[in-house]
């Protein structure tokens, strides 16, 4: 099985800008323009396109047209209202701050040609491209995933900067569960044993999947997205993936695109990847941490430090922004009832907003390095969150601490799960924070806090509405 070779997690923006370099007609993925688009699509002998964009929860939603009516920039519209249903398809009750278009008038799918990339695995030949959401003036819609990351980078590039990321998604591979009141199980790998728990950087662990991780390269290969490492986790079958630094749209982008990919190459082998932050009982849970840096765009010069190779103010401040506001923010990056059984002590996840250097314990950990790849890791998100969401809470949060010139904290240099847990313990919680915090309705505006809350409360009033086993076991006869 082909393995990549590793590179640098964070790099200097001298080679974040070659990542962001103008595609051609024989790349893999994106072309310049709508001229390139028509005859990238005929060498391909592209038949369909799936046009499709991420909704609050990161779900692809969208439409697919013949590639004759795509290159003629045929106009797609969605209705406004596929950004007010809840994760289950409901539409929440509507109270001061959430509420309804009165005429559910349309939203423009607006192609991002850079993002043209076959689908590797229709049998027909499809290509896809992610859509920004404009309205009927071709203003963007500030409140959808991709533009509330889009206006939190413009917030930095405005100062001169870019941020630079690096995502790593944990993921779980689980036997084919049609019945959701069974638990899940791990699958069983080539040597037909299930596989077991505690099998952390195991390359064995890793070989028993080997035919369905070529399929996982071969599929991002053929769409143009790069995998830095993969190695097994903590938990039995949880795989992590990491993905090259780089701009955080386009990280979010690969992060959008690569959920679909690897639930479908499982689908291929006859078992299921889920980035449920929590799926097995006593199991490790699945985290989407972020390795972020900011640079200045003119000379890639690494803000996080100084001339001399010492941390800056900008760096410190970074840390005491994210110490401040995530915790209050932390709903965009655990955004279910089922994230907050991550976040629970002694179960190798953070559980306070404390910082470290090389900590694991941590929250937000910074990670050994040289000055020009100074970075700090939000360890925080799990991978059940919208990527353009936790992505814009990570950095929209760090900017706040420097725009306000924040101190963090002294940081943590023992285990970080003997202090005092700061963050909400649950969703309903993590909502009323996002609700009261001013400073996030500046920077993330209040359409989209209250579009954004709304939504979740929905999400958890359905959720009180399910009896769980455990209620049945405990309470049926004893009280």
């Amino acid at each position: 099985m082909p393995r990549k070779k590793s590179s640098p997690v964070l790099a200097t923006g001298t080679v974040a800008k070659a990542a962001t370099a103008q595609p051609t007609l024989t790349s893999l993925r994106g072309v310049a323009d709508w001229r390139e688009a028509a005859a990238w699509l005929r060498a391909r002998g592209i038949e369909d396109i799936e046009c499709i964009t991420p909704d609050l929860a990161g779900v692809p939603r969208g439409k697919m047209m013949p590639s004759s009516k795509f290159t003629s920039n045929t106009s797609l519209a969605l209705p406004s209202a596929l950004y007010r249903h809840t994760i289950s398809g409901e539409y929440p009750d509507e109270t001061a701050n959430f509420r309804y278009e009165p005429r559910d008038s349309d939203l423009k799918l607006m192609p991002d040609l850079s993002t043209l990339a076959v689908v590797p695995w229709e049998s027909d030949p499809t290509a896809q491209v992610i859509c920004d959401i404009v309205d009927t003036d071709g203003q963007a819609v500030s409140y959808t995933p991709r533009n509330v990351l889009k206006n939190i980078v413009k917030l930095y590039n405005d100062r001169g900067w870019k941020p630079v990321v690096a995502p790593e998604i944990e993921f779980y591979l689980v036997a084919k569960n049609d019945d959701p009141d069974y638990p899940l199980h791990p699958p069983k790998g080539r040597s037909g044993r299930s596989i077991l728990g505690g099998q952390s950087y195991s390359i064995a662990g890793i070989n028993e999947f080997d035919e369905l991780i070529d399929d996982i390269y071969h599929f991002s290969e053929k769409q143009g997205l790069e995998i830095d490492t993969l190695i097994h986790e903590e938990g039995p079958a949880q795989l992590e993936i990491n993905l090259r630094h780089g701009d955080p749209v386009e990280l979010a982008d690969q992060v959008f695109m690569f959920k679909r990919t690897i639930r479908e190459a499982a689908l291929k082998h006859g078992i299921y990847a889920t980035f449920m932050a929590k799926p097995m009982q006593g199991q490790a849970g699945s985290a989407m941490h972020i390795h972020q840096s900011v640079v200045e765009i003119e000379t890639g010069k690494n803000v996080f430090s100084n001339a001399d190779g010492s941390a800056s103010e900008e760096f410190f401040h970074f840390i005491g922004g994210m110490q401040a506001f995530i915790p209050k923010a932390l709903v965009m990056m655990a955004p279910y009832v089922n994230s907050y059984r991550r976040l629970t002590p002694d179960m190798a996840a953070p559980v306070n907003s404390a910082w470290g250097y090389d900590n694991r314990t941590t929250a937000f950990r910074v990670p050994v390095s040289d000055a020009n790849s100074r970075r700090v890791e939000n360890r925080l998100p799990s991978s059940d969150a919208n990527p353009y969401l936790a992505l814009a809470a990570s950095l929209g949060c760090g900017l706040l601490g420097i725009k306000n010139r924040l101190d963090p904290t002294p940081p943590t240099e023992d285990s970080a799960n003997e202090g005092e847990i700061d963050l909400p313990r649950d969703l309903l919680k993590a909502v009323s924070l996002l609700e009261e915090e001013p400073a996030l309705a500046e920077v993330f505006s209040k359409e989209f806090i209250g579009l954004y809350a709304g939504v979740k409360r929905g999400e958890f009033e359905t959720f009180m509405q399910v009896i769980s086993p455990w209620e049945r076991e405990f309470l049926l006869l004893n009280v």
